[in-house]
This record gives structure tokens, sequence and C-alpha cells, in this order.
């Protein structure tokens, strides 16, 4: 017995850490997660919390899982995981029955898993976490006291820390589909192997007052006699044929698509802010040494907003005033841009750095170091260009 308990103690905390760290390395991703849960709910009302509490469930996982493995106040521990899975197992059980939202974010977008499997994972962790419990008696300390207490301490600090980190300087560990080196224009294609959606095509008759479906094969003989009512395609395997980049459509005041001139430029640089929540004087001197390198680089640089309005107005008094303002599906910004501001340098479309504010000095400096063509910039639709 004393083996299956520290076998499922090592288990149970390691598979926590695990968790809480994916989820630490990108708290935002949880953040928006959350918020897809509170729309299905129609709790819009609770979306600037989600973050906090984003930022709270993720070190709860990471301090539980290391205190399960100490034996650290094991008893009140039990219990708080206990509840926190009866919680997580609720979670994926709605989104396995209802299929919304697509997936519960269960380790993040690094390690995207279906939603069956992370159901079943949460029901055995729910009975290996009620076991714990009732051994709970039987988990003793692996340090003193007063050692345990400071590393705890420092694995408590070290949680928030490392989020802290994460929210200002971008993902450690980048697993969305703008990471550096991928090319945004070959990310908005559907993968050539990929596997298209399966439908079975029903036809829906009716005779004598009752009502029949039929599959193309199954059609009778005497089919003359029986009134169409309908065809239904019934969807029997789901593929995954999507790209991985969907949404990303730069577009200006009169809709005019833009994005193949940008992705084609041999350089050119994004600044992408969902909203202007930090003020662009926050990042504005930093923003205009980058601008102004680009400038002498003669490298072309685009603001994307969910804002533009409100973006040509911030940077109607600024050195921005002349720079051409795009929007795009926000989905998608807040997957470009974990940060707000984030800077993205491109070569032909394709991602060769990515940066939050502290690092706009190493972005300056990457595009000093640039060799470019002297060719200018690919004219733009006027409507791109600030009004």
């Amino acid at each position: 017995m004393k083996a299956a308990i520290t076998l499922t103690r090592i288990l149970v905390g390691l598979l926590f850490i695990f968790s809480g760290l994916v989820k630490a390395n990108d708290p935002l991703g949880l953040s928006y997660k959350m918020q897809e849960f509170f729309e299905v709910w129609n709790w819009g009302g609770f979306d600037n919390l989600t973050l906090p509490l984003s930022v709270l469930m993720n070190a709860f996982e990471i301090i539980a899982g290391f205190a399960l493995l100490l034996g650290w106040r094991n008893r009140l521990f039990s219990w708080l995981l206990l509840l926190l899975i009866v919680f997580f197992t609720f979670l994926t059980g709605y989104t396995y029955i209802t299929g919304m939202p697509k997936n519960c974010g269960c380790f993040g977008d690094c390690l995207p898993i279906s939603s069956q499997t992370s159901f079943l994972k949460d029901a055995a962790l729910t009975l290996m976490i009620t076991f714990l419990l009732w051994k709970r008696y039987e988990i003793r300390p692996l340090l003193p006291a007063k050692t345990g207490s400071f590393l705890m301490l420092l694995i408590i600090a070290g949680s928030f820390g490392f989020q802290w980190y994460t929210l200002h300087n971008l993902p450690m560990v980048d697993c969305l589909p703008f990471k550096t080196g991928n090319n945004i224009m070959e990310k908005r294609k559907v993968p050539a192997d990929a596997i298209p959606d399966s439908f079975a095509i029903r036809f829906v008759y009716t005779k004598s007052g009752k009502t029949f479906e039929f599959s193309p094969l199954e059609l009778p003989a005497d089919l003359n006699t029986y009134t169409f009512v309908s065809r239904k395609d019934k969807l029997i395997r789901k593929g995954n044929a999507e790209p991985a980049i969907k949404g990303f459509d730069l577009k200006g005041a009169s809709e005019a698509d833009s994005t193949q001139q940008v992705l084609s430029l041999p350089y050119a640089i994004l600044i992408f802010t969902e909203n202007f929540s930090v003020p662009l004087r926050n990042w504005e001197n930093a923003f205009a040494r980058v601008y102004e390198t680009a400038r002498t680089k003669n490298i072309a640089v685009y603001l994307i907003s969910g804002q533009p309005d409100k973006a040509r107005t911030e940077m109607a008094a600024t050195i921005f005033a002349d720079l051409p303002v795009f929007t795009c599906d926000n989905t998608t910004i807040r997957s470009a841009s974990r940060a707000n501001p984030t800077l993205y340098l491109l070569k032909e479309g394709t991602v060769l750095g990515k940066w939050a504010l502290p690092g706009f000095g190493k972005a300056e400096k990457m595009i000093a170091g640039l060799t470019v063509p002297a060719v200018p910039p690919v004219p733009l639709t006027i409507d791109s260009l600030p009004h």
C-alpha cells in the first residue's frame, strides 16, 4: 500500500506541476479560454477577472503539485486538490458533452488535447486524489518543517514571478502559429496532408404520411411514389482541414485586403496592439527608436489594432502620424500579440523576431544590422493610410 501511495503522489504531483507550468508560460492563453467559457454561459461581466484568475489557478497548480510531492501541509492540500479536480472535471465534462468551447485548454497551446482525453484525464485524477485523501494520514513530510516551509515559499514566489515575466516578455516557449521561424503566408494555407470533414448524405422523403430517410445507395426502386422533402449532410468524422492561422486579413477603412502586399515585402515591421489599455505614451519612445531605425533602412512599418480609429487618433500628434493602420480578426490579434504591444520583424512573411516592450531595444539592434535591398515598399491601398 505504501508503494501505491508514493507512486500516486508522484504521478499526481508531477501532472499538476507540468499542467501549471505549461499554462504559466502563457497566462493570457488560459485567460482567453476562460472568457470563452464565460461567453458560452453569458457571464460577459466577469471578463476583467479572467487574467487574475488565470494567474492564481496556474500558481495553485504548481504550488499544490510541489506540496503533494514534499508532503507539506498534506491534509490541507489533499482537500484543496480534490475541490480543484472536481471543478476541472466539471469543466472538461461540460466541454466534452456540449462541444463548447472547442477545448478546455488544460495544457495550453503547447499540448492541445481533445475534450474527451481531457475529461478522462480529470476523471482518473479525481480517483487518484480521492485515494490520497483517504490515505492522507499515512503521508509523511520529506523535509523538516522549517526547511519545507522555506522551500515552499520559494516555489510560491517562483510560480508568480515566472508568470509576471511571461506576461511582460512573451511566453518563454512559443507554441503559437506566429512563432519565430514560421511563415505567416504558409500558415494561412490548409496543410497538404490535412483530412477533410466526412459527411453522410441523407435524402428525406414522405409517403402515405410517413417520413423516410435514405442514403444514395438505399433509394427504393419506386422512388417516384415518394415526395422529396430535403437533403441532409450529416457530419460523421471531423477532419483537420483548417489553416494554423485564420483571420489574418489586413484591412483598412474600406475593407480592401492588403495582406498579400505586406507579406510579400523583403522586410516589414508590424506592431500589434489589441487596444490601448497600455497607453501610447508608455511605449512611444521605445517604438520611436525602432521606427526611425526602420525608416533609415527603408523598411515599411505598419500598425495592426482592434481599435484602428483610436489608433489613428492617438498617433495623429506623434511621429507615427503617417503610419498605415490595419485591423484584422481580434482573436488573431490576441494570438499574435500575447503582450500589448508586440513588435514583429518579417522577411517575406517569415517571422524573424517578435518582442514585447522590454525587447524593443533588441529589435532596434537587429533591424540596424540588416542589409535591405534598395527597393521601395510596395504601395498599399489608400484606405490603410491615416485619415
